[in-house]
């Protein structure tokens, strides 16, 4: 998702009201903040009162005594506002807190819930600013905006009111010059809610810039791109400050008027006030104390640009969120689900048929009827060339994605009837990409273990052993140990090294079918041999399914896959398909090339030997395979 999002059509209250439930809990605290905050709106307005009683009597008397006790009322009056400012503060702040961690926490879990799918379609800045700083914003608003806004407002109806008090027509000046100031709020929230949606969503993509240019540091500085990544960035920020300064415009056009009406109002009332007091419709004290409620109020008038803004950067903050909060997850536990007390292992693809969302109408399924099966124990290798949905098909078992159409199948029960966190009991996966955490080495390892307390023995048995099998001894000589903190996604170790303990992560959740997505593509030859050979003992109660980019690892299989443009098109023995298959031996060719290539040897299987396999009878190939 990027900036291109579209403007809620629900209206500003509506949308706000969306923060109900969050807010519910603590809304009495935030009562209280209004309570409070109201009190010393009140107690402002009395003090205009009171001077009006003052002048009237001991100012004019000029009785002196009098005139103290005036003053001493005034500093009472001073003391109570300032007071209930701090029962607002009191009130609200633990409150906002609250409301920020609950949103917090409820918009990480609903992330974590959604499905890959959805990870896909949005880019991480764009949910990162929604995590961090809109949130923020919203407890700001809720903190202050909300209360402040719906106080000022009651202190302007009070205030007005109490204006009609001394004389109605200078009640009716106050009113009159308020109706442009209602206007152009309508019209400053038309413009300003586009701008403030807009503002907020080119901070995320800029946030996606710098993430991608962090964690990509490695390449931007090997190719030299960083004043390139530099310009990018660039760009994208002075997009951002533009359209911050039409907001600014904004803002400063609807404070122009909020500052020149009350001027206006004031010079009116002045020139309205002198001539009913030559008339004899109003005393000089009444005037003076006209004009100081008209000073009380004058604050409370200025801020409803300031706090209208606010109130609108909170509803498009709130817009954000809730588009994570209303995102549909597609892959969730059955309403009736099925268990599998004792999985035997057996997995089965049955007329499997997939296809991305985004994928056009017209496009062919990216997987097209595939049916395979595996058998309890079996290790399956599926091999096939770049783009046939190799990795694709991996994320099925685990329902990283679901199918379009078609079944898979554990033990016979299609796993979209089980429940996620037994199926992936059952099904553990190691992928090409190891992505590890910022946490300790034992920590990544036992990722797939939250049966086991991390530090009994059992785990220690445990993390040894899946260490042992992924050939991972290196993290003794790491600073300390298994309990060395990984930076982050584990760049602080070398590729062979994230891919050793992506798979000793795999390994440790002792699962009954294990699919590796090219868990061995960054190990040297001589690693790739030991990791290979304990696999064997690994696999032979196992039931695997594993995407081969090496024939190396096709030797691991028991039997071989060939995916080809989205279909299973030969299933056999590694010998049984390279007499058979012609696109099987120009796989195996092509992963020889890549092989030698990439470790300078000779390729073992070469196109002149592939056609002599072919020629091969049946008995031919029995007899070298029992000789070998």
């Amino acid at each position: 998702m990027s900036s291109t999002s579209p403007v809620t059509e629900r209206s500003t209250l509506a949308s706000l009201l969306r923060l109900a439930p969050f807010v519910k809990p603590v809304a009495w605290r935030l009562f209280g903040g209004g309570v409070s905050a109201l009190g010393a709106a009140v107690i402002a307005l009395c003090i205009p009162l009171l001077l009006e009683t003052v002048i009237e009597g001991p100012i004019a008397s000029g009785v002196t005594t009098a005139i103290v006790w005036g003053a001493v009322a005034v500093f009472i009056l001073a003391l109570g506002e300032a007071a209930m400012v701090w029962a607002r503060r009191q009130f609200v702040l633990n409150p906002a807190t609250q409301v920020e961690y609950e949103m917090r926490t409820e918009l990480y879990s609903q992330l974590q819930e959604l499905p890959v799918a959805f990870h896909d379609r949005w880019q991480s800045g764009q949910l990162l600013s929604r995590m961090m700083q809109d949130i923020s914003l919203i407890r700001r608003w809720v903190a202050f905006g909300l209360v402040i806004l719906v106080v000022n407002l009651l202190t302007i109806s009070i205030g007005a009111v109490l204006l009609f008090r001394w004389h109605w027509m200078l009640g009716a000046v106050f009113l009159v010059t308020a109706i442009p100031l209602w206007i152009q709020g309508f019209v400053f929230e038309k413009q300003y809610g586009v701008l403030t949606r807009r503002s907020q969503d080119q901070a995320g993509d800029l946030a996606t810039s710098v993430e991608e240019s962090v964690h990509g540091i490695r390449v931007l500085k090997a190719f030299g791109r960083g004043k390139q990544a530099l310009l990018r960035f660039s760009k994208q920020a002075e997009t951002l400050r533009e359209t911050e300064l039409h907001k600014a415009r904004a803002v400063g056009w609807i404070w122009f008027w909020l500052v020149l009406m009350p001027e206006i109002a004031f010079a009116v009332n002045l020139l309205a006030g002198i001539w009913l007091i030559s008339q004899g419709a109003l005393r000089t004290p009444e005037l003076f104390a006209y004009f100081a409620m008209a000073v009380v109020l004058r604050w409370p008038i200025e801020s409803i640009g300031f706090l209208f803004s606010f109130m609108l950067d909170a509803r498009t903050a709130t817009d954000r969120v809730f588009e994570i909060y209303d995102a549909r997850n597609t892959i969730t536990d059955p309403q009736h689900p099925e268990t599998i007390a004792e999985p035997r292992g057996e997995l089965a693809f049955v007329d499997v048929h997939f296809r991305y969302q985004d994928a056009g109408a017209s496009e062919r399924d990216l997987l097209d009827g595939i049916n395979l099966t595996l058998q309890p124990g079996e290790t399956m290798a599926l091999v096939g060339l770049t783009g046939c949905g190799k990795t694709t098909l991996t994320t099925l078992p685990t329902r990283l994605y679901d199918v379009t159409s078609g079944t898979v199948t554990l033990d016979g029960v299609d796993v979209r009837q089980l429940r996620l966190a037994e199926l992936r009991r059952h099904i553990a996966m190691a992928f090409e990409d190891a992505t590890l955490f910022s946490a300790s080495v034992r920590e990544n390892v036992l990722l797939g273990r939250p049966d086991l307390d991390l530090t009994s023995e059992e785990a220690e048995r445990v993390l040894r052993e899946a260490l042992g099998v992924a050939q991972a001894t290196f993290v003794d000589t790491l600073p300390e140990g298994v309990e060395t903190i990984i930076g982050e996604e584990g760049l602080s170790l070398s590729g062979g090294q994230r891919q050793r303990l992506a798979l000793a992560r795999a390994v440790a959740a002792k699962p009954r079918v294990l699919v590796l997505d090219d868990p061995l593509s960054a190990l040297d030859v001589d690693t790739e041999a030991l990791v290979e050979e304990a696999l064997r003992h690994v696999l032979a109660e196992t039931t695997a399914l594993i995407v081969a980019h090496r024939p190396s690892t096709v030797a691991l299989a028991d039997r071989v896959a060939l995916l080809e443009s989205g279909r299973i098109t030969a299933v056999g023995t590694h010998a049984e398909l390279l007499r058979t298959s012609a696109h099987y031996r120009h796989v195996i060719s092509s992963l020889e090339a890549e092989e030698a290539a990439r470790t300078g040897t000779i390729p073992i299987i070469t196109e002149a030997m592939a056609a002599t396999a072919a020629s091969e009878t049946p008995t031919d190939t029995a007899e070298k395979e029992a000789q070998a």
